[in-house]
């Protein structure tokens, strides 16, 4: 990609000190996952492709496809998620109304494990992106009035 086309450095997770965390998703198809991310979670596609790179709230995203091992690390291959069943990370959204973002995705055709069920000191359900990647959505209920002393 030519340079006048790569995001200015501000608009990058690239911090000049310190820090930034970045959620790295293998996917089959970098089109397909960039517009899914930013379609359900609003997004902002920072970067088109060769990595995906999103700007999702507070947090970002590197979607990228599938592949073998690099010199960096030579003896790992990236995957698409194996099986559904199982899984050893996934992303936690946590939102202020989980009614409203269950009716607004539902809506935009993500379908939920489940609808939410609450488990007193949240309320969550779970959904999958295009590649299966699993991906809690909860909301704070009881944990708010320790925490706020209510």
């Amino acid at each position: 990609m030519p340079a006048r086309d790569m995001p200015a450095r501000d608009e990058l997770p690239a911090p000049r000190e310190g820090f930034v965390l970045t959620h790295f998703l293998v996917v089959g198809d970098q089109d397909r996952s960039r517009e899914w991310y930013r379609d359900v979670f609003g997004a902002q596609v920072v970067h088109e492709r060769d990595p995906v790179m999103l700007r999702a709230a507070n947090s970002w995203l590197i979607l990228n496809e599938a592949g073998g091992p690099t010199d960096d690390k030579p003896d790992v291959s990236l995957v698409l998620p194996q099986d559904p069943r199982r899984t050893s990370a996934f992303l936690n959204v946590r939102v202020a109304d989980i009614a409203a973002v269950y009716r607004n995705w539902t809506a935009k055709g993500v379908e939920f494990l489940t609808e939410p069920k609450d488990h007193g000191q949240e309320i969550r359900a779970y959904v999958r992106d295009p590649d299966g990647h699993l991906i809690e959505v909860g909301q704070a209920t009881g944990m708010l009035e320790t925490v706020d002393g209510d």
